[in-house]
């Protein structure tokens, strides 16, 4: 009898190619746009090791992304024998993710360059671009990356646990941090009765004789758990302090940390997050007791801003394989990018990318001058917190948006779109959900006169640029005087704040082609609430072009 498989009833036609891998540096226009625009003088051994580390994320690191989130990390808790091991085994392409990673300085970029200008802008790409191939890597990365302001604050903390972070690679070995070629760091701040609200935390800090505390306690959100070392947040008599709490002792032991469970999530596959139960592990004080909260305070503004990041690089990864798709599929007798509803879709969601990728960068720039300008630091400190509330809420519509430009494809696992939907949303829940994020903005505008101060030199630099921009902003300082309803209002208010620092910064930055069509389509008086909703007016193919991947890719 004959296979029904050896029948041919057809011929596969109409179908795009698979996308080349490409350089996600020297093909992307809009990230070397937002990029080289926040650099004071981009040199050009900048360019150089981000044309590097684009080539790896392109090619090699994006097939490692998707066999690392297929084969989920798994917990072993004891070995053959019986033995407490608390492991968790991870896929070889997690490690070569994570070597790639620190091989091409993600973790470190901005402690190893602190005299450069710009250097938070040019490690903000280099995560942009390890984010696009996998982003659960991201999270170990952020987290090392975001600790070493919080350990240099440590008291009596030997030196290598900040040098092998700074000046470390990827070293995967359960080994004491001493004898290890780099470390990462890991976070545990929320436990189950307090969330957001930490300081119900019950986690408790007893001092010990040789100046180590005693931590007895749990977290609820304790991610990497095999990190060398975890910044952990528990109460002492003086009130919460900031901990560094060792995977393993100096002798080679483990430390009394045991994992109770790894999260089932709907998203973020690549990287382990867990439940743990410390059971009189020991810690490290960092800062001083009852001052833990203001200690993380830097490390929560950086992972902030990769929470920006991540989703301005979700955006576009899925802008990418929406533009690849409707170029090469005909429907209803022509191609769908020659269509005008689809290229209204198209350059809405290019408007979009670019408009988070111009405020994520100038975030980078102004936490990059933090150090050195007041006027700088008092913006970062709100708009962080803007940022992150309106790129990381827009994130999953958008990615819904590429999705359906693919059609039924957008919804199958054998391509990238229903890994970019599922992380869509946690970057808008990690480190503070909306409501967190817009109270912040609330406390910076009524507290911080002069983080409101630089915010407003901000959006009055573009005023008279455009009518629909500056009708906008006298809105909004309206809204502003009205201080009763603040809070009730206080996402509105974010949302008008966040539109406003983007038509800013793409009327001073950007071509005139993108930013008028931004502030016509988001701040006048006929906005859509849906992707594709553009004026009919507006120039579609002029704004598709700039999202297009360049020609020079490699």
């Amino acid at each position: 009898m004959t296979s029904p498989t050896s029948f041919q009833t057809h011929v596969v036609e109409n179908q795009p190619t698979f996308l080349p891998s490409y350089n996600l540096w020297h093909g992307d226009a809009l990230l070397k746009h937002a990029v080289l625009t926040n650099l004071v003088s981009p040199s050009a051994d900048v360019e150089t090791q981000l044309g590097d580390f684009g080539q790896v994320a392109g090619f090699e690191l994006m097939e490692h992304g998707e066999l690392a989130n297929k084969n989920k990390p798994e917990f072993h808790p004891f070995d053959r024998y019986g033995r407490r091991i608390d492991d968790v085994a991870f896929h070889p392409s997690y490690h070569a993710l994570m070597s790639a990673a620190m091989q091409g300085n993600v973790h470190n970029y901005s402690w190893q360059n602190e005299s450069q200008q710009g250097a938070h802008v040019v490690r903000a790409a280099l995560i942009f671009m390890q984010y696009q191939a996998d982003a659960g890597t991201t999270c170990p990365l952020t987290m090392t990356h975001a600790a070493i302001p919080a350990l240099r604050q440590a008291k009596g903390l030997p030196d290598y646990w900040v040098d092998k972070v700074v000046q470390g690679q990827y070293d995967h070995r359960t080994l004491p941090a001493a004898h290890k070629n780099g470390l990462s760091i890991g976070m545990g701040m929320t436990e189950k009765q307090g969330g957001s609200d930490v300081r119900r935390n019950t986690t408790t800090a007893t001092k010990q004789q040789d100046g180590s505390y005693r931590i007895v306690g749990h977290k609820f959100f304790f991610s990497a758990p095999m990190c060398d070392g975890h910044l952990i947040l528990a109460q002492t008599d003086a009130g919460l302090g900031c901990f560094l709490l060792p995977r393993v002792m100096p002798n080679g032991t483990l430390n009394e940390v045991r994992i109770q469970r790894l999260k089932d999530k709907l998203g973020d596959w690549s990287n382990a997050s867990s439940e743990v139960e410390f059971q009189g592990a020991t810690a490290y004080l960092v800062g001083d007791e009852g001052r833990g909260v203001r200690v993380i305070i830097d490390m929560v503004s950086l992972t902030r801003l990769d929470c920006m990041i991540g989703s301005s690089a979700s955006m576009r990864q899925g802008l990418v394989q929406a533009h690849h798709h409707v170029s090469n599929r005909e429907a209803f007798g022509d191609t769908l990018i020659n269509q005008p509803l689809m290229q209204n879709v198209i350059a809405d969601l290019t408007l979009e990318c670019s408009a988070a990728l111009a405020l994520t960068m100038r975030v980078a720039r102004a936490v990059d001058a933090s150090k050195i300008n007041p006027k700088e630091a008092a913006l970062a400190r709100i708009a962080t917190a803007i940022g992150k509330y309106w790129i990381c809420k827009r994130t999953p519509a958008f990615i819904n948006e590429a999705q359906e430009c693919l059609g039924g494809l957008g919804y199958v696992e054998e391509n990238i779109l229903p890994r970019l939907y599922r992380q869509a949303p946690l970057n808008s829940i990690w480190e503070g959900s909306g409501n967190v994020q817009c109270l912040d903005v609330l406390r910076a505008l009524h507290k911080e006169p002069e983080s409101k101060a630089a915010l407003f030199d901000l959006l009055h630099s573009a005023k008279g640029k455009n009518a629909c921009y500056d009708n906008h902003l006298q809105n909004l300082l309206d809204a502003f005087e009205d201080t009763a309803t603040l809070e009730i209002r206080s996402r509105l208010i974010t949302e008008h704040t966040a539109l406003a620092m983007q038509g800013a910064l793409l009327l001073n930055e950007s071509d005139s082609v993108m930013a008028n069509t931004f502030c016509e389509a988001r701040l006048g008086k006929q906005q859509g609430l849906a992707y594709g909703t553009l004026p009919a007016n507006t120039p579609f193919l002029d704004i598709i072009k700039k999202g297009m991947l360049s020609s020079s890719n490699n």
